[in-house]
């Protein structure tokens, strides 16, 4: 049998140190991979003067699958997030971010099971048209909605929903507000649910939504919305279920899919051996699943499950003390 591969972006901080856990992981589930590795971020700047190579790019499109560790986007005037630059460059227009509860974290609820599918080209956070005034008076940004877009988006959202056996689907705007952009958003996603009657669909403005995440979670179960939204939204879900430490993040195009670490690259901790690995682990989940893996999948994740529930070994946001390399034991024991 011929061997996938796929492109690996180890990231900067503690990128190396978890993508290397998950790889191990991946390995010990006999998942069969050959990996290609590239450099993007801090690490490709300081080797190479580019934040992302060619290279880089090259294999991102040669092998269509990515894992990718937190990258660092250089502050100051010129640097564009290497995030955004990869989304538009791969027309990578669906950011998909599940939440679920485990059992022995630090987590104020328990039973979630949410996935926000946030439009992830277009819109506010898109960063088009950003201009200061000369005398640094004022400052604008342009937000830019299709219905192209929406509807693609939206579509995602159900046939998703309708995949993984879900029963609804809200959709989030400031449709009341913004009548053009978000009111667009919220038309487009209303005739697309017209389709899928099979699934429930109820509307919520963005604030309201944020209030009921923190009240009453468990009513939610599939979250479709606009690309700032869609940041805010998933990040909130990440909290609660333990943090961004717990939460994955894919980002997927007609042909390329990127999945990754959703949290940021924690220089202070960089080289300490202390990190958390698990939302990188749970973004090869996602990675597998999509590549149609479910069973290799359903392995890491109860293994996963088991280590957290029971404590055994956990690094210290989850309880425990243990190191990176012990936390990662843990799993390959399991597996």
């Amino acid at each position: 049998m011929s061997k996938t591969r796929i492109t690996v972006i180890s990231g900067d901080g503690i990128g190396p140190s978890i993508v290397k856990s998950a790889l191990q992981i991946l390995d010990k589930a006999g998942c069969n991979f050959e990996y290609d590795f590239a450099d993007a971020g801090l690490v490709a700047h300081e080797k190479e003067g580019e934040l992302l190579p060619k290279r880089t790019l090259d294999l991102i499109a040669k092998n269509k699958v990515t894992l990718k560790g937190p990258l660092t986007t250089p502050v100051g005037g010129g640097f564009t997030s290497i995030n955004v630059t990869l989304r538009k460059k791969f027309d990578l227009y669906a950011n998909v971010r599940p939440v679920v509860s485990f059992k022995g974290t630090k987590a104020r609820y328990e039973d979630i099971d949410i996935i926000t599918i946030r439009e992830n080209t277009e819109g506010m956070y898109s960063g088009a048209g950003q201009r200061v005034s000369d005398d640094g008076a004022s400052a604008e940004a342009m937000s830019v909605v299709t219905r192209e877009g929406a509807e693609r988006i939206a579509t995602f959202a159900y046939e998703l929903a309708r995949r993984e056996k879900r029963k609804k689907v809200t959709i989030v705007h400031k449709a009341n507000i913004m009548k053009s952009t978000s009111g667009l958003f919220l038309d487009v996603a209303r005739g697309v649910s017209k389709q899928y009657s099979d699934l429930q669909t109820e509307e919520m403005i963005v604030d309201a939504t944020c209030m009921n995440l923190v009240m009453k979670p468990e009513q939610f179960d599939v979250i479709v919305t606009t690309n700032l939204f869609g940041d805010i939204l998933s990040d909130l879900c990440a909290g609660l279920v333990g943090g961004l430490g717990m939460a994955p993040g894919a980002n997927i195009g007609k042909d390329i899919a990127i999945f990754e670490a959703v949290h940021g690259s924690a220089p202070d901790i960089a080289d300490q051996n202390i990190a958390n690995p698990t939302s990188v682990i749970l973004a090869s989940i996602q990675m597998l699943e999509h590549l149609g893996m479910a069973s290799k999948a359903k392995k890491i994740a109860a293994a996963v499950t088991d280590v957290i529930a029971t404590g055994d070994r956990t690094t210290k946001d989850l309880g425990g003390s243990a190191s990176t390399t012990e936390f990662t034991d843990a799993i390959l024991e399991r597996l």
